[in-house]
């Protein structure tokens, strides 16, 4: 078994780098905790190659810099599985994203998977090992960490490593190295990790079935939410849960007294913020609010659309099922929408799934292909009319 290194020193962090800096790829991971803030409290960070395995703690350090100078290097690959939340810590202290980036999570439905598959099923599924659950819940702000701990920690990162490999050999059979690309590409955008408070509305369920001025006081609440829970660092849902805004859209309170009187409000949120979350009621009564069609709301459609959306679901199964994959990988409903209405935006118009079926796809919509049926085989060929 490889000896855990527990980087606690700078004189082992500088070490740790001198490794780092030798590497093509490293397999990554984080422990965090933010049940209580707004901002993930980062609390240790695993590296592993196949011949070592460290735990670094940002707790007993003061200056991580060198450690982030070492893992940005562009020449080496950063492994995550499921990295979104990782990504997010890497970008709130250091303000830029890692590049490149591989992620099993996003790579598994290509070797026949389903879509968003969790890391103890690829465990399991690739090296027959069943993940203990023992430090689940554990609170990784507590130190001393036991060797327990730590070993729990480093098989994340240890087991990623023989995940890793496995992978990209068998995306090299299939000929599919290639076709994540742009699906990893789409990590590098901040927005992701960065949520803008203007935007924060656009996160929340439900927004579709208000209009008037009950959308417009949803999506001022949210910009303030949004703001005042990055400005106290404390979780969004701590200060007003969604369905208590959903709430407040409804009744419209327009003092403090009235919005007491509010079923299952939370008295000390309201004592402390009433008045503000009354003016913001106000105000937004008074304005228009951001048309959901212009956010990402598809067009109500006809029943010929519909009938259309159908046939090119067909397709995106027949071409799926070609490819050993799960349609839903392919092109669900919703990229199949943003396809028909010409939306940049969808997916089938990006990477290997232009290439596997949103080029042909197109041909079709715009009268330049047709479908044809010998047997079982459902083909497209130019249209001899267009």
């Amino acid at each position: 078994m490889t000896a855990i290194q527990y980087i606690d020193t700078p004189q082992k962090l500088d070490e740790l780098c001198r490794q780092i800096a030798k590497e093509s790829w490293l397999a990554l991971d984080t422990e965090f905790l933010r049940e209580k803030t707004y901002y993930p409290k980062f609390c240790l960070l695993q590296i592993a190659t196949p011949e070592w395995v460290a735990c670094v703690d940002p707790i007993a350090l003061d200056d991580l810099s060198a450690l982030f100078e070492a893992i940005y290097n562009p020449a080496i690959t950063k492994v995550f599985h499921s990295c979104r939340q990782d990504l997010e810590i890497f970008y709130q202290l250091t303000g830029k994203i890692p590049q490149p980036i591989f992620d099993t999570q996003i790579a598994a439905p290509l070797l026949g998977f389903q879509e968003n598959p969790g890391y103890a099923m690829l465990v399991s599924s690739f090296l027959n090992i069943n993940l203990s659950k023992a430090h689940t819940r554990t609170d990784w702000t507590v130190r001393p960490l036991s060797q327990e701990q730590l070993q729990y920690a480093a098989d994340d990162v240890i087991y990623l490593c023989q995940i890793y490999q496995t992978m990209l050999k068998k995306l090299a059979e299939l000929n599919r190295r290639d076709w994540l690309e742009s699906d990893f590409a789409m990590l590098n955008d901040p927005e992701l990790y960065d949520i803008s408070p203007e935007n924060a509305w656009l996160k929340i369920r439900g927004k579709n079935k208000l209009t008037g001025k009950q959308l417009s006081i949803v999506q001022t609440l949210a910009e303030w939410r949004e703001q005042t829970a990055q400005k106290e660092d404390r979780p969004r849902n701590w200060l007003l849960r969604d369905d208590m805004m959903f709430e407040l859209a409804k009744q419209q309170p327009g003092t403090v007294d009235e919005m007491l009187k509010v079923h299952n409000i939370n008295e000390r949120m309201v004592n402390k913020h009433g008045k503000v979350l009354c003016q913001l009621i106000n105000e937004a009564k008074q304005k228009p609010p951001i048309p959901l069609h212009e956010n990402g709301r598809s067009p109500k459609k006809t029943q010929q659309q519909e009938a259309i959306l159908d046939i090119l679901t067909a397709l995106v199964r027949i071409r799926a099922d070609e490819n050993s994959l799960n349609p839903a990988i392919l092109a669900d409903r919703k990229a199949l929408e943003l396809l028909l209405f010409e939306d940049p935006e969808s997916l089938l118009l990006k990477g290997w799934r232009y290439a596997m079926a949103g080029r042909e796809l197109m041909g079709l919509l715009k009268g330049e292909q047709v479908l044809g049926i010998d047997g079982e085989k459902v083909y497209t060929i130019d249209n001899p009319s267009s």
